[in-house]
């Protein structure tokens, strides 16, 4: 039986390359052959563990079983190669929830150290960024509750850094953001976004009012789905505008000291209850706009709340870490 694992709302079921292979599906033996040709497997995998069938329900459905697909680990001891595919078959170069999820069944097989933790590589095919995205990981208790730091590096941040094309520059309490004229066309109050890159792009879009959060329910509906769909994902399923990779795209809006609330609506998967990386980009956009100081900060999403480390070094974050709980679920 295909082990499902929950964290923050996210799901994802987690399989060997020797499972995927057992299905009749001809993975290669190397993650990062398997990047390379993920056309050829990576759907029929989809299909085969999510419980999902092609062309039966539209990308960024929700009436799957599951948010994702984790191949892996190609090795018997770190560092651990694996594969993030989303359910439009798409690969992702990083998933906060998505790699908890796997720390949390490496641990359960035993191949993870519980004092020293390991190296984690995704494997993917973007040609914008570099292949492997890795990340540290080390387990860690909070408050009782015992799971992971995901030490995700230094943040990047504007259009260069994800790629994006014809935006504009406005201001936003004295900083320098990006008008994204596709988002403030499907609302007036989307006009201000901070893009980040932390392994992968996000636009966080920065807001005052509560009611300028999109609700899961608001954003499938087939209207605003669409042209969601069209700023964050690429080419073929969306316009890849403004970034030709995708982008994931998360609303903020500060709620209380070190505490933002969030939403988001993930490139390849449509609106999720909540997503590691989008917190973790979420805190930098905050932080860059002076929303929150360094140190602890709290991103609270439908699905969970996500506690964050942003780390400052001579006034730029140096690194930002994420804690991550997950459960197998029955």
């Amino acid at each position: 039986m295909t082990p499902f694992y929950d964290a923050r709302g996210n799901i994802y079921a987690v399989v060997a390359p020797d499972a995927v292979r057992r299905r009749g599906i001809e993975l290669p033996a190397l993650a990062s052959l398997a990047a390379q040709s993920r056309e050829s497997w990576a759907l029929s995998a989809i299909e085969a563990f999510c419980g999902w069938a092609t062309g039966t329900q539209p990308p960024g459905s929700k009436d799957h079983r599951c948010d994702g697909l984790l191949v892996g680990p190609f090795q018997a001891a770190p560092p651990f190669d694996l594969l993030i595919v989303n359910t439009d078959g798409t690969l992702a170069e990083r998933s906060g929830n998505g790699l908890t999820i796997f720390s949390q069944s490496l641990s359960e097989q035993g191949l993870m150290l519980a004092d020293g933790g390991c190296l984690l590589r995704v494997h993917h095919d973007k040609t914008d960024t570099l292949s492997p995205v890795e990340t540290s990981v080390k387990p860690a208790g909070i408050d009782g509750a015992q799971g992971f730091w995901l030490d995700l590096g230094k943040p990047l941040f504007g259009p260069a850094a994800v790629g994006a094309q014809e935006v504009e520059s406005v201001m936003l309490n004295n900083h320098d953001v990006s008008h994204v004229q596709s988002l403030s066309a499907l609302s007036p109050a989307w006009g201000r976004s901070q893009f980040v890159r932390i392994g992968n792009p996000h636009c966080v879009t920065l807001v005052t009012d509560a009611d300028a959060l999109p609700s899961t329910e608001r954003m499938r509906e087939p209207g605003l789905s669409e042209g969601l769909m069209r700023i964050a994902y690429a080419v073929p399923t969306g316009a890849g505008q403004p970034c030709a990779a995708g982008v994931n795209l998360q609303w903020a809006m500060l709620e209380s000291e070190g505490r933002i609330m969030a939403r988001v609506f993930e490139r390849g998967e449509g609106p999720t209850a909540s997503s590691g990386t989008s917190a973790s980009a979420v805190a930098c956009a905050g932080w860059r706009v002076g929303w929150v100081k360094a140190g602890a900060v709290k991103v609270v999403m439908p699905g969970g709340t996500a506690p964050i480390l942003l780390e400052e070094e001579q006034g730029q974050l140096s690194r930002v870490r994420l804690f991550g709980t997950a459960r197998l679920m029955g």
